[in-house]
């Protein structure tokens, strides 16, 4: 089942997914497409948006909206537009990319967790940390086509982290 919808003149089509792999009885949403499409696709939409960042997922704390071999657009924005409930992609203290959600403000920030994880991220999200939010996920089978193309694709695109809380 497929469903196109046009948005500021871009053309973003909707596929029923197909699920695979688990972490906390949450599965993977996985689609047709391979992950060189996927990453081609996300770098065409930001390239004439400086505001907009591509960044590969790694783990599974975000099942079951995203996970492994998802590509996220990262949207910057200033720390005073987050709200609870967005995805947020920060830098937290051990220098690792992060994205997940954002549960609550505190006097020292936000505090983010991933969906599957048990305890919140130790690191809070602030304006000094912050990368952006999730503005788009482009979810594709995970397996490449074209290895020697999915090696350029994947060494130009940062990770962001879906991983147990540290």
């Amino acid at each position: 089942m497929r469903k196109a919808h046009t948005l500021a003149g871009l053309v973003f089509t909707f596929s029923a997914f197909i699920y695979s792999g688990e972490a906390a009885g949450f599965r993977n949403p996985v689609s047709g497409v391979s992950l060189e499409t996927a990453l081609r696709d996300a770098h065409s939409l930001v390239a004439k948006r400086p505001d907009l960042s591509v960044l590969r997922v790694e783990g599974d704390s975000m099942l079951p909206f995203f996970g492994p071999g998802t590509v996220l657009v990262v949207k910057h924005m200033s720390a005073e537009k987050l709200r609870a409930g967005m995805v947020a992609v920060y830098t937290n203290r051990f220098n690792e990319t992060v994205a997940h959600g954002l549960i609550e403000v505190t006097p020292s920030g936000w505090t983010a967790g991933g969906f599957n994880n048990s305890t919140a991220d130790s690191t809070p999200v602030t304006a000094k940390n912050l990368v952006g939010v999730v503005y788009a996920t482009f979810h594709s089978d995970a397996s490449p086509t074209a290895p020697h193309l999915l090696s350029a694709l994947t060494t130009a695109t940062p990770v962001a982290l879906a991983a147990p809380a540290r």
